[in-house]
């Protein structure tokens, strides 16, 4: 017999176990299928390609983001820090990946701007290895989507912790209907999997992020190939601002 639970990580832990399956792609060790995942750098990919997303250009050229701090989770490739910096931002880039990292730091190499990458687990509370805010803008382009319910505890406990007050957040996540596993947060502990990547509603971003003041939420737009943007409309792009 076993009783193990006295604190609310022993919690969350118990609550990771559930999702055993999946865990290699979320966990503080999810790393390794990650790196395994970026090693082939010209599988088709959607987001492999070297451009930013299209609503993060719309946001710099009519506004309302302005040069400052600004922290890329879940960073991949690097192709939004890259960006960021290029536009005067100074950027800390985070994700679980070294393969990833090392692919981010020689595109910035390539780009001639400077982004600080670490590899490491953004949402593990450790003050040695966390972010250190605040960030005028934390951007997440595809890491919500890939933590499990419970798992946002931390997410928002970090945005709370990192973005400064008149700063921004912004996320692109799968769209229900499009991308993503729609099957209610409850259910997934009881299948034990996420499905490939959760998918949201606006009303369920608004939800989670109801401490935050909304400026825009809008499906992302559809780029051609040619485009320098990347734009894929199976994805909603979510833009909030954290009042002073």
């Amino acid at each position: 017999m076993q009783r193990n639970i006295r604190s609310v990580d022993d919690v969350l832990l118990m609550l990771d176990r559930l999702f055993a399956r999946d865990a290699d792609r979320w966990s503080a060790d999810g790393g390794d299928w990650w790196d395994e995942f970026y090693a082939d750098r010209d599988r088709d990919v959607p987001f492999f390609v070297a451009k930013p997303d299209e609503n993060l250009v719309d946001y710099l050229e009519r506004g309302p983001l302005c040069p400052g701090r600004a922290l890329d989770l879940g960073c991949g490739p690097g192709r939004n820090a890259v960006h960021l910096a290029a536009a005067g931002f100074a950027v800390d880039a985070v994700d679980l990946s070294a393969t990833a990292v090392e692919w981010g730091r020689e595109r910035a190499r390539d780009a001639g701007v400077e982004v600080r990458f670490r590899c490491g687990d953004a949402f593990a509370g450790d003050p040695a290895t966390e972010p250190a805010g605040p960030y005028d803008l934390v951007y997440d382009s595809g890491c919500l989507h890939h933590l499990p319910p419970h798992r946002r505890v931390g997410y928002l406990a970090l945005l709370d912790r990192c973005l400064a007050p008149g700063g921004h957040f912004a996320v692109t996540c799968f769209a229900a209907g499009s991308m993503g596993s729609e099957v209610p947060d409850a259910d997934l502990y009881r299948e034990g999997g996420l499905g490939g990547g959760l998918a949201f509603t606006p009303e369920s971003l608004r939800w989670i992020f109801a401490d935050l003041t909304e400026v825009e939420l809008r499906r992302m737009r559809d780029e051609p190939p040619g485009s320098g943007r990347f734009g894929e409309p199976f994805l909603w792009t979510a833009l909030f601002r954290r009042d002073g």
